[in-house]
């Protein structure tokens, strides 16, 4: 367990950002019967909590505020049909989720180093692999999470980058709290082989 544990911190950091529930109710009523103010205040009451948790998943500030906007889109498009059981923000996680997988599978073309855009090259001064160490840790951590299988992606990433309570997962998935608990010890398990496992390699490859 341990040995996955740098994940993000979780609901707190998105108390200030997510309406309360009668809030919420309040502001999608208005919201449906036209109210532009009221659809402004719920977008910035939620869109701090979304990007962040999109930006969990992509590992890219700027991919993650082009797949926000993108989900807040899709979120307004499906507004009618949001029967408000759920809190908004774990119905708009399932959209901010869908919308990065949708992204992930997409074919893209190879950049060039020779692009403008291309990535710089980072220095190689004591701080610069120090910095480098770490991002490559968050890398292997957030590439063997998106390898799981998909109940467990979603679930691991629902309640460790999106910041949602387990009863709420088990209310989106419609299974129970137990079940939810379940699937996040096997992934802890797959994690902790996989992340093991390339480093065990990163070590062999060193020695050699």
């Amino acid at each position: 367990m341990s040995r996955v544990a740098p994940f993000p911190a979780r609901a707190a950091e998105q108390d200030d950002e997510v309406a309360p529930f009668g809030e919420e109710r309040r502001l999608l009523a208005a919201i449906r019967a036209g109210d532009e103010r009221a659809a402004e205040e719920l977008v910035e009451r939620t869109y701090s909590a979304v990007f962040a948790s999109v930006y969990r998943l992509c590992g890219d500030s700027d991919l993650a505020a082009d797949l926000t906007q993108e989900t807040f889109q899709k979120a307004w498009a499906a507004l009618p049909n949001f029967d408000g059981r759920s809190q908004l923000f774990t119905w708009l996680y399932r959209i901010a989720y869908t919308t990065f997988l949708n992204h992930i599978r997409r074919p893209r073309r190879m950049t060039s180093l020779d692009e403008p855009n291309a990535l710089e090259i980072c220095d190689t001064s004591p701080s610069a692999d120090q910095l480098l160490s770490e991002q490559e840790e968050a890398e292997r951590l957030r590439a063997a999470v998106l390898q799981l299988p998909e109940d467990l992606r979603f679930t691991v990433t629902a309640h460790f980058w999106g910041g949602l309570a387990v009863r709420e997962i088990a209310a989106v998935e419609q299974i129970t709290t137990v079940a939810i608990r379940k699937r996040l010890h096997k992934a802890f398990t797959i994690l902790e082989v996989a992340i093991g496992g390339a480093e065990d390699n990163d070590e062999s490859e060193e020695e050699s």
